[in-house]
């Protein structure tokens, strides 16, 4: 699914009502009657007085046809019209003059410097002040309209995006803290910044029938991971296929006291669907690893306790580096001995990413193609520090093109970054995977399927978005407190199984 900027969805809605054909009015009805039907379903108790705000322009306007909507609903709807400057759009003045002119719908306009309006009796307010065209900060009397709004204990529901966050740039004053936002066709850039996440709430995209073919046309750098898109990257297994098919992924993890990373990571490896796996650790950790997984063979370090060095005698189609190796001198000589004999993309995590961060020079010559996947303390460690979300995520692009490295920042939405200059955000994954050894379960995972493919981006697509997969599913019989990263290893298989019956019913 692609992200599009607001300047885009405007011609995206100018494209649909030229050549569908379609009059604008009729346009704003059709998303009014989708955003209804959401309240409808989400709200059913018609005796819950609902207030909706409304600006001047075409926010507005599909505030006031959405009043109108739930009011032939049987619901008790009161209208507040913001007198936010001398003009207003026209088919906000349509939907006006369509809103019934009945006693018990009560219209109140509010105008610069006028008493706050007592909103203790309304069980949930609909905002529709300002939607992805705002391009300045509410202030002044404005804003205390927007915070006397919060300080509501209504449900707050954003029609298209919460006012005063911007679609596209950071937010810079005052903005509705919604519960639900209603958005219309893609999902906005702003929705997956973390600065954002207390005003957009729980989003939801709703289609409006915009013209596809311009949809599909359009050009645009930020998409969402979704399960077609996964489903489309994963390969269906032959029946005379055998475990040199699936490629030989080698994991250097496990330093002293950190043998569980190493164990986690091989497990994960294992259960992404890797054909072999040799993990190379210390010598202390040998009978660990072979007691452990014993599927996996076992590479023994020169060096009693840290990673010193790899002999590749074997052809690996991938190298995963990191898990719990330390930062002790003899591991950073030997993770630069592996980037200088290395031609294949390696997945680099953990402490790997903490000793690039302090050789930086050495990321020039990391293999192309290579995945470096940091949480966000690591981020920070490894580039320069950003002000905010959106020149974070500038920075993420630019230097993927410019190493020509794939970068998987590890958040609520995880976001891919490619050397051709696009990012992915993913949107599986809950709060009860930040625990420890979560990262670990990615990496291997990463590395199993990068044997496999042979290819950097479906890696990082189908890792990410089945490791966020198994956490929802083990979340379902866990619960997010008491989930642990074994759960989600735990859980891979059904996040494939899930994966192979999507594919199935796309390929039909």
């Amino acid at each position: 699914m692609k992200i599009l900027s607001a300047d885009q969805i405007r011609i995206a809605d100018d494209v649909t009502i030229r050549e569908e054909p379609i009059r604008s009015i009729d346009l704003m009805e059709r998303a009014s009657i989708k955003v209804k039907d959401w309240i409808t379903s989400h709200i059913p108790n018609i005796d819950l007085r609902i207030a909706v705000f409304c600006g001047p322009g075409n926010n507005g306007g599909d505030g006031l046809a959405v009043a109108r909507l739930l009011n032939n609903n049987d619901y008790l709807v009161d209208v507040f019209l913001l007198n936010i400057g001398s003009n207003r759009s026209a088919d906000y003045l349509v939907n006006l003059k369509r809103l019934p002119k009945r006693s018990y719908v009560q219209t109140y306009e509010i105008r610069e410097g006028d008493p706050m309006p007592d909103l203790s009796s309304y069980g949930a307010i609909i905002d529709a002040v300002f939607g992805s065209g705002l391009s300045r900060p509410i202030t002044d009397y404005w804003a205390e309209v927007v915070s006397h709004i919060n300080a509501t204990n209504a449900i707050r529901i954003s029609i298209d995006i919460p006012s005063g966050v911007f679609a596209d740039a950071p937010r810079t004053g005052v903005a509705i803290v919604a519960h639900h936002t209603l958005s219309f066709q893609c999902p906005k850039l702003a929705f997956f910044m973390a600065e954002n996440d207390p005003y957009i709430g729980q989003w939801t995209i709703l289609d409006i029938g915009l013209h596809p073919k311009f949809l599909s046309s359009v050009s645009t750098k930020y998409a969402v991971i979704t399960h077609q898109l996964v489903c489309s990257c994963l390969q269906s297994r032959r029946k005379f296929d055998h475990k040199g098919t699936f490629g030989h992924a080698l994991l250097i993890c496990g330093g002293y006291g950190k043998v569980g990373a190493a164990l986690l990571a091989a497990k994960a490896c294992l259960r992404g669907g890797v054909g072999k796996l040799t993990v190379h650790v210390p010598r202390y950790a040998y009978q660990v690893m072979q007691m452990g997984m014993p599927e996996a063979m076992v590479h023994i370090d020169k060096h009693d306790f840290w990673f010193s060095g790899v002999n590749q005698e074997e052809s690996f189609e991938s190298i995963g580096v990191g898990c719990g190796i330390g930062q002790k001198q003899v591991t950073i000589d030997g993770l630069k001995s592996l980037i200088n004999s290395t031609e294949k993309p390696m997945v680099l995590d953990a402490d790997a990413l903490n000793i690039l961060a302090n050789n930086p020079a050495w990321l020039e010559e990391l293999p192309g193609g290579s995945i470096l996947t940091p949480h966000p303390g690591e981020y920070r460690r490894l580039f320069d520090k950003t002000k905010d979300d959106f020149e974070r995520l500038q920075q993420q692009i630019d230097l993927s093109q410019r190493l020509n490295l794939f970068i998987i920042y590890k958040c609520a939405n995880t976001c891919i970054t490619t050397p051709e200059g696009m990012a992915y955000f993913n949107v599986t994954g809950n709060p009860g995977m930040a625990t420890a050894g979560s990262g670990d379960v990615l990496t291997g995972l990463i590395t199993g399927l990068l044997a496999q493919y042979k290819d950097s981006l479906k890696a990082c697509l189908l890792g990410v978005y089945i490791h966020g997969l198994a956490g929802d599913i083990a979340a379902k019989t866990v619960g997010q407190h008491g989930l642990i990263a074994s759960d989600i290893i735990d859980h891979i298989p059904a996040a494939f199984m899930t994966l192979e019956s999507g594919k199935n019913r796309y390929d039909r």
